[in-house]
């Protein structure tokens, strides 16, 4: 789609400035600099360059257009509005307010055309290189010599504050290392943030820096004017298969405002007279609003029909495809569903009682086992693969070039790996895995959160989950974390008690497809329960063990490897005449999605004698326990010993449980 060199590209820049400002300031809120300054880029890339159907805004083949500067929102919204997605120009007028498209910051499967939710800075460059990651196993897995069913490139646009974060720059390392040649990234330098220049706390060489990690880098002086430049630039990239490539556009904050080069001109609206002025060094009139020009608005909806052309090609090279390898077709088919194959969840690993074996290796023989039926399960870990037992085995490490491989070596980057997660699950097609150490969820937890809000289905795997860890100490020992992921919403968390609950977590996390699974697992050998029960775990909740038929006394709650804790105390406490109920409780999240009736049978609301049993903070628990009941737990940071000396010395023992059971039964 050649782009014209004319006073065409000048007016259409222009349309697509006023249109941004106009949408700021009839909200009277927004962030008019980046769109006044980035219009030019996003315009040769949209115009010139990005394949995609703006009536088709789900089509596989279609190239990612990711808003990491995702405050630059109204420039995202202007460009789909006027390519002819599904965007009503009264959405604009509509721009952050309640129950509109067009909200502050840029929504995932809320607004047609948008491919992430962007808005914390660096997230959405880590979700570009996720999606590119996608696009080389996809192409490698399906593609076959004369059908291309997998061929496009990622864009993302990012600012200073991105380049910035931390989290993006551990993504462009590894983007670089593993050479991902269909990444292009715009980067709008326009050396100003919130606060004033950015040289006030950044004054690196991003373009040496981004070469040094493996990138093409390239450099535009004039992003305010030189579309001719920027096309070319562009081309370039995408012609440099081998390594990603980065676009280095100065550019002016604010441009064609009296605010132009600096911070005031970032994050509020102009007002009226501002407007005013912008639109006259525009050459616009300035009492004209939201107004499109006959010939920009019939040159940006061209965009309609060549994505139509584009969709019916590759619909019939799909079409022979189908003919010419079925079975990767129906398979094709089925992971585009969001399905699993048939019999992905039979003759999973099965643990005898009395057994003992660690969550942590159980959920590695799981894993393993669901990735030969599933092979597009893909997934990774922090350069701790060995230890969290999540490796695939007899897979080789994911090659960016080829994209073959679907062990991802993130390498000691959890920030930026949850993110890429993200962006794996944006693009579609996979299910993907990335694993940790507890402690360090910390560390992804800003991803975790926009997963769950954007309903990605990741699964994470995080290990050594309490202060049985032992001898690495308090730094590695999570207390607070279980508590802390609890709080997120639309997040599950699994703590099974044992192996045979282990490959039951496994099941419930892969069903689930409307946000993201943690599985919280062990390092320590746990026993095997024989109550352990599979529906019991899909269910949040259940009673593993009764002292007796009859109605108990008290109940015993536990999660992980307390349950084994609670049983050891269930038995003590019946020798003493005091019956209780054992319940395994995995998941707080599945069990509260219960009916009330099946709740009831677990917690029976007149039996108020109960007893939390969780090696971790008992902040929240009361939900479970009521006025009744109390918690034994650990409300303050581990100490380096080992593991089982740790547990008894801060009150995780049987004597503690059956003391609390005995103080709530007074």
């Amino acid at each position: 789609m050649p782009i014209a060199r004319n006073d065409l590209d000048k007016l259409s820049v222009n349309t697509l400035r006023t249109l941004a400002v106009d949408t700021i300031q009839q909200a009277n809120s927004g962030h008019p600099g980046l769109p006044l300054g980035a219009a030019p880029m996003a315009y040769a890339l949209w115009q010139g360059h990005l394949n995609h159907a703006p009536l088709q805004p789900k089509w596989p083949n279609r190239d990612r257009f990711v808003l990491s500067a995702g405050h630059g929102s109204s420039l995202l919204y202007a460009l789909l509005h006027l390519t002819g997605y599904d965007l009503p120009l009264d959405q604009l007028k509509r721009f952050r307010q309640w129950q509109s498209l067009t909200p502050g910051h840029p929504e995932y499967d809320l607004t047609a055309g948008v491919e992430a939710t962007t808005g914390p800075l660096g997230q959405g460059l880590c979700n570009a290189v996720g999606m590119a990651i996608a696009e080389r196993f996809l192409a490698h897995y399906f593609n076959r010599p004369g059908y291309s069913v997998v061929d496009h490139f990622t864009y993302s646009l990012v600012g200073d504050g991105c380049v910035m974060e931390g989290v993006a720059m551990e993504a462009a390392s590894l983007a670089g290392h593993l050479g991902l040649g269909r990444l292009v990234v715009l980067y709008d330098a326009n050396d100003v943030t919130l606060d004033g220049p950015a040289n006030l706390a950044f004054s690196e060489d991003v373009e040496t820096r981004f070469q040094g990690q493996g990138w093409h880098v390239q450099r535009v002086e004039d992003g305010d004017h030189d579309v001719e430049a920027l096309d070319a630039a562009i081309a370039t990239a995408k012609s440099v298969q081998d390594r990603p490539s980065l676009i280095v556009v100065k550019t002016t904050i604010g441009f064609a405002s009296t605010k132009a080069g600096t911070s005031a001109a970032h994050g509020a609206p102009f007002g009226p007279a501002g407007v005013r002025i912008v639109k006259e060094n525009l050459g616009w009139d300035p009492d004209q609003h939201f107004y499109i020009p006959e010939s920009v608005g019939s040159h940006f909806r061209g965009a309609v029909e060549q994505g139509e052309k584009l969709v019916v090609a590759w619909e019939e090279c799909l079409g022979a495809y189908r003919q010419a390898h079925p079975a990767l077709a129906e398979q094709w088919d089925l992971l585009q569903a969001g399905g699993l194959p048939e019999g992905w969840d039979q003759g999973l690993p099965v643990w005898e009682s009395g057994k003992s074996i660690a969550t942590r290796a159980a959920g590695g023989e799981v894993l393993n086992h669901l990735a030969k039926k599933i092979p597009w399960l893909v997934g990774g870990d922090a350069d701790i693969g060995t230890s969290t037992q999540t490796r695939l085995q007899d897979e080789t490490g994911f090659d960016g070039r080829t994209g073959r491989g679907r062990n991802i070596h993130y390498g000691i980057r959890e920030h930026a790996m949850t993110a890429i997660a993200n962006g794996i699950a944006y693009h579609g097609g996979l299910r993907n895995f990335v694993s940790t150490f507890f402690v360090f969820s910390d560390y992804m937890r800003p991803a975790i959160r926009l997963a769950a809000m954007t309903h990605l289905p990741v699964t994470y795997v995080w290990t050594h989950d309490s202060v049985a860890v032992g001898e690495d100490g308090p730094t590695h020992q999570p207390v607070e974390h279980l508590m802390a992921l609890r709080a997120i919403p639309n997040l599950v968390i699994l703590r099974p008690a044992d192996a045979n609950e282990t490959a039951a977590a496994w099941k419930v996390a892969l069903k689930i497809t409307s946000g993201p699974v943690g599985l919280v697992l062990t390092r320590q050998g746990l026993p095997v329960l024989a109550g352990a029960d599979e529906a019991g775990v899909a269910r949040g909740a259940y009673v593993i063990s009764r002292s007796w038929d009859g109605d108990p006394d008290a109940l015993l709650i536990a999660t992980g490897s307390e349950v084994q804790l609670a049983l050891s105390a269930q038995q003590e406490l019946a020798g003493n005449g005091i019956h209780t109920n054992v319940i395994s409780m995995p998941s707080w999240e599945l069990f509260m999605a219960q009916d009330k009736s099946y709740r009831d049978s677990v917690i029976p609301p007149a039996v108020t004698a109960r007893v939390s049993v969780e090696a971790g903070i008992t902040f929240g628990w009361e939900r479970w326990l009521g006025d009744g009941g109390t918690a034994v737990g650990i409300d303050r940071f581990g100490a380096s010993a080992p593991g089982p000396e740790v547990m008894d010395r801060l009150g995780m023992n049987v004597p503690a449980v059956v003391a609390a059971v005995q103080r709530v039964l007074k």
